[in-house]
């Protein structure tokens, strides 16, 4: 499994999501998820909403993704010199 693969399906599984997905060992991946879908819900229920577009993959393929998901506001307001990784 590659980043590529994982953003792909991310954003097959969320139509109109964006994921920008980081890792180089083929297993343990970092991603940031920008959706109109995760507005009004919390983190938990976002981070499901991704692990259900990865579905068995979650757990198998892939050992470990770290997320953080935004609405496109939350995206919007973040500050200029932040950068684009961070923590669930």
């Amino acid at each position: 499994m590659d980043a590529q693969t994982i953003q792909q399906l991310i954003e097959q599984g969320l139509p109109g999501a964006r994921a920008e997905v980081y890792g180089a060992d083929g297993v343990h991946f970092e991603a940031r998820v920008t959706a109109s879908e995760f507005a009004g819900k919390p983190t938990l229920a976002r981070h499901r909403m991704v692990y259900a577009a990865l579905g068995e993959r979650m757990g198998g393929e892939i050992h470990a993704l770290a997320l953080r998901t935004l609405t496109p506001e939350e995206a919007s307001s973040r500050e200029p010199g932040e950068g684009s990784r961070g923590k669930a």
